[in-house]
């Protein structure tokens, strides 16, 4: 008897000091491509009010996210940029991070993707784009890889200037386009 509450002992420690599977905020969601989404490293958001206010509250951009699980570039994108640990420290460092399904948000899409059209920026699938917590999209871009290659910039040099174009207020409300917020 004395060795089984050993051997359970044991167990118990052992069991206790594995580090329990992180989870994002995406845990719980209905849409494939955020339940797919909700191990990643990255702290994702849904869409929603709690991310601006969050991006307000921590003065950040928005790292906007828009895929869907039947996007080959996007499942690309997420296997070598979002499941990357210096990536997604990055991300977690700089940006609030928040993630669209394609199929269940036809109208943010349309928007988003007007949005970019209109400031001669990508706008197919993934769709990359960096808000600001007011709800002005000012940066984007399609597939980013994880390194750059063929004169595509890699997801950190796209980052890293959508960090320094938010830097600079004036430049911002001059060359943006203000999303319609659902509040």
């Amino acid at each position: 008897m004395a060795w089984q509450s050993l051997v359970l002992g044991v167990i118990t420690v052992v069991g206790a000091s594995a580090a329990p599977a992180k989870s994002n905020h995406l845990a719980g969601q209905r849409a494939e491509y955020l339940k797919r989404s909700a191990d990643q490293p990255v702290d994702w958001y849904p869409w929603g009010s709690e991310s601006f206010k969050l991006a307000k509250e921590l003065n950040r951009p928005i790292l906007l996210d828009v895929g869907a699980v039947w996007c080959a570039w996007c499942n690309l994108m997420d296997r070598d940029t979002y499941t990357n640990a210096a990536s997604a420290e990055y991300i977690n460092q700089h940006f609030v991070a928040v993630k669209v399904d394609f199929d269940s948000a036809g109208l943010l899409v349309a928007q988003l993707q007007r949005a970019q059209a209109i400031l001669n920026l990508p706008a197919g699938l993934p769709l990359t784009s960096f808000i600001t917590p007011e709800g002005k999209l000012y940066y984007g871009a399609g597939y980013l890889p994880a390194v750059s290659q063929g004169g595509k910039p890699s997801f950190r040099e796209a980052a890293d200037q959508a960090l320094k174009l938010f830097a600079n207020k004036a430049k911002i409300e001059a060359d943006s386009f203000q999303l319609e917020l659902a509040k």
